[in-house]
C-alpha cells in the first residue's frame, strides 16, 4: 500500500505493465488494486496507465515475435524438420488471432505468450492493436470499476476469483461463435 500511494506508483505501474504485456511474470493487477484502494480519485487513470503501458508493451512483445523468430526460433524449428508445422500453426493462429489475443487480453493466460506468437505468426498489426486495446482496457476498466464502486470488499474476490470468471466468459463467448458457425 505504501508503493501504491507513493511517487513512484504511476511510472511502477507502468513499467509492470508494460514488462508483463511482453516477458514479465507478474500481472499488473498486483500493483493497480492497491493503487485504486489507496487513491480512488485516481482509478481511472491509473487503469487508463495500466492499459496503455500494457497495449505499449504488447506491440514490444509483437515485434519480438516479428523480429527474432527468424533468427532464432526458425532455425531451431527447421533443424528438427518441423517448419511445416509452424506454417499450420501460423495459418491457423492468424484465422483466429482476434480471439486469441482477446481471450489472453482478459484472463490470466499468459499475454506475453499471445504478443510474441502475434508477431512471429504474421497477425495483422491493426487486428493486434485494437484487440489489446479492447481487452487490455477491458480488463483494467473492469478490475478498477469494481474496486471503485464496491471498495476493499471485493478485493478478495478479484484476486482469487476474477479470472476465472473472465475464463469462463470467453470460453462461453467463443463457444457460442464456434457453435453457431460450425452447427447451425
Amino acid at each position: 500500500m505504501a508503493l501504491a500511494s507513493g511517487r513512484a506508483a504511476e511510472p511502477t505501474l507502468a513499467g509492470v505493465a508494460f514488462a508483463e504485456s511482453s516477458f514479465f511474470p507478474i500481472p499488473p493487477d498486483l500493483l493497480l488494486i492497491p493503487m485504486v484502494l489507496a487513491e480512488r480519485a485516481k482509478a481511472w487513470r491509473f487503469a487508463i496507465i495500466a492499459t496503455v503501458s500494457s497495449v505499449v508493451g504488447g506491440l514490444f512483445g509483437y515485434f519480438i515475435g516479428a523480429f527474432l523468430f527468424e533468427q532464432v526460433a526458425r532455425p531451431v524449428i527447421e533443424f528438427y524438420g518441423n517448419a511445416h508445422y509452424f506454417d499450420a500453426f501460423a495459418d491457423l493462429y492468424n484465422q483466429w488471432g482476434i480471439w486469441i489475443v482477446l481471450f489472453a487480453g482478459v484472463t490470466p493466460f499468459p499475454y506475453k505468450v499471445v504478443t510474441i506468437a502475434s508477431g512471429a505468426t504474421g497477425l495483422g498489426l491493426p487486428v493486434f492493436i485494437v484487440t489489446s486495446i479492447i481487452a487490455r482496457g477491458g480488463r483494467f476498466l473492469i478490475v478498477t470499476a469494481l474496486l471503485y464502486w464496491v471498495g476493499p470488499p471485493i478485493r478478495d474476490f478479484i484476486e482469487k476469483r476474477l479470472g476465472l470468471v473472465f475464463t469462463a466468459f470467453m470460453v462461453l463467448l467463443v463457444g457460442g461463435f464456434v457453435l453457431v458457425r460450425f452447427v447451425v
